[in-house]
């Protein structure tokens, strides 16, 4: 845990976090994007589906031969119309849960794109100002890690959740 930036949760969960982590294998991969134009980023109130009723970036799961880029383009193109440009890889997460599926996630960040947001079945999109992002009707991690990427940062992070709620993370920068 040398080249951690920063972690949070006990001793205890920290130490039950590290050892989940050994010869980790995700139940699920997913993606998230992230559409930033100017002060502004583009999120989605979730209507079904994994996360259904929260806000986040536009993603989802991996298909079959499909590469992480290829999949948060998809998705974002499903959820929101929106066909995102130039997107970069911002972070990596592995998401550890004592009670449910495990999930890596690629988390990609894009300036340019082409069409405009409009809702769909899966999701309604909204522009937020980077000041104002609504974390409170997020997940509870992403406080800690979405500020960062959106400031430019490429992170790898892990969390632990137990009954539904965080106990344990770490960041580090992204080789």
């Amino acid at each position: 845990m040398s080249d951690v930036l920063v972690s949070g949760g006990t001793p205890e969960a920290l130490a039950e976090l590290c050892t989940r982590l050994i010869g980790w294998r995700p139940d699920l991969t997913g993606t998230l994007m992230f559409l930033v134009h100017g002060d502004r980023v583009l999120l989605i109130r979730k209507l079904r589906g994994h996360g259904a009723g929260r806000i986040n970036g536009p993603g989802g799961k991996l298909d079959p031969d499909e590469t992480p880029l290829e999949c948060a383009c998809r998705e974002t193109r499903e959820e929101t119309g929106v066909e995102p440009q130039d997107a970069r890889l911002a972070a990596i997460m592995r998401f550890v849960d004592t009670e449910a599926e495990d999930w890596l996630g690629y988390v990609f960040v894009a300036t340019d794109f082409l069409g405009e947001p409009c809702a769909t079945a899966e999701a309604v999109p909204a522009w937020y100002a980077l000041g104002t992002i609504p974390f409170e009707e997020m997940w509870e991690d992403d406080r800690i890690w979405l500020p960062r990427i959106l400031a430019g940062e490429r992170l790898r992070g892990d969390f632990l959740f137990h009954q539904g709620r965080l106990v344990a993370w770490t960041l580090a920068p992204l080789d």
